[in-house]
């Protein structure tokens, strides 16, 4: 069987932050040291290999780089300082744009002014919303004198309108984020002759795994500050998301007036001003290994959460206060954050791991049933994970 090679694979991965790609000689001491390499699924060595000869079509085939959680294992043991830990970073990024039908992935991947600016695009876009229509923005505002002297942002951003506006960028979210999610798996499943059955009796496994990331637990190194933070994150990023989204019409409050949704607020706030804090420092001490390299995308990730809660929290404050002007202002300016974020770093950017991630797990899964090898080990529990005691 013939196989296709790329031979500049590796002088192009390095546009994804895998530099060291070459100094590698394939000693497999970072697979042998690895927890979650086993079975069929088993890296950093192979999928390196791959990266060295240029095999391009088993890269895009293979679920491993999504498989590893960077504990910093490989990269500690590996003689020749290669960085395995990285480079399976760097491949999630090629993955993310291989998966990308748009090109607009590795766009941004490839090129950081390509990020800023499609970012800064997306803003701007959000700017022009509030200040060009006649019936909305600062035009509907200067049509009501009364909501300069009082907080009145039904008259600045009729929530009818955000709500629905809300809505069509959800949809077109989860019509990129799908549709590439349905790319992966083509990719990963070709070849593999799996029944209904093989994929139902996986679903359960790989809806705890999406919640839990139990998985994460069966890392040899101490990974509760790093699961903890992700589930942090993600709890505080999900309850933002649904009252913005599903519950903007009770969560967007007209006036100054104290509302029970400010509590939800409150918690998905500040978890995120705390989480992205902690993870900016890690990323600036880089005494973790998973914080040794940063990608523009790997700082973008915590810096934009962080400017959508302290901008979130100057928004509430704003209108507690009374003060009409700066409570608009600071909603446009929260919303040219949130929204470029959103329509940007989810689809396209590192935001996709939350599908990516769990759908590898459950392909890998799938495939292993449909060999009939079935190499998985118990996950931890939450209780192991939480307090340690794992693999020890």
């Amino acid at each position: 069987m013939s196989v296709r090679v790329n031979p500049g694979l590796a002088q192009e991965l390095e546009r994804f932050g895998g530099e060291t790609v070459n100094k590698c000689f394939n000693c497999g001491s970072c697979t042998a040291v690895c927890a979650l390499s086993k079975g069929d699924t088993t890296f950093p060595r192979k999928f390196i290999r791959y990266m060295q000869l240029g095999l391009e079509d088993k890269m895009a085939k293979s679920p491993e780089p999504w498989l590893c959680y960077y504990c910093g294992t490989c990269s500690d043991t590996c003689p020749r300082e290669a960085e395995p830990g990285e480079l399976m970073m760097a491949s999630r990024r090629w993955l993310t744009a291989k998966y990308d039908w748009t090109g607009l992935a590795r766009l941004m991947y490839r090129s950081e002014l390509w990020e800023v600016l499609m970012l800064v695009l997306v803003a701007v876009g959000v700017l022009l919303l509030f200040t060009v229509p006649d019936n909305f923005g600062f035009k509907l505002l200067a049509k009501h004198p009364e909501a300069r002297s009082a907080v009145m942002i039904q008259y600045f951003a009729p929530k009818g309108i955000v709500h629905v506006g809300d809505l069509i960028l959800a949809g077109g979210l989860a019509f990129f984020l799908l549709t590439n999610a349905a790319h992966m798996f083509a990719l990963v499943m070709r070849g593999t002759r799996a029944n209904l059955g093989h994929y139902i009796s996986g679903i359960v496994g790989g809806v705890v795994h999406l919640i839990t990331q139990r998985r994460w637990g069966e890392c040899d190194n101490d990974v509760r500050k790093h699961w903890l933070r992700h589930a942090c994150l993600v709890t505080g990023y999900g309850t933002m998301l649904l009252l913005v989204v599903v519950f903007l019409p009770w969560f967007q409050i007209e006036g100054r007036g104290f509302h029970f949704t400010s509590l939800f607020g409150y918690y998905g706030t500040l978890v995120l001003l705390g989480t992205t804090t902690w993870i900016l420092f890690d990323r600036l001490a880089k005494k973790d290994q998973i914080h040794k390299y940063s990608h523009l995308s790997d700082w973008l990730f915590p810096i934009l959460l962080l400017a959508v809660a302290v901008t979130g929290i100057l928004l509430h404050l704003s209108r507690l206060v009374g003060w009409p002007m700066g409570t608009y202002v600071i909603y446009l300016v929260h919303l040219m954050v949130a929204v470029s974020m959103l329509a940007v770093e989810v689809p396209f950017g590192k935001w996709s791991h939350l599908l990516y991630r769990p759908l590898a797990v459950y392909l890998s899964g799938v495939k292993e049933r449909a060999s009939g090898v079935v190499t998985a080990v118990p996950s931890p529990s939450l209780r192991q994970l939480i307090w340690g005691n794992v693999n020890k």
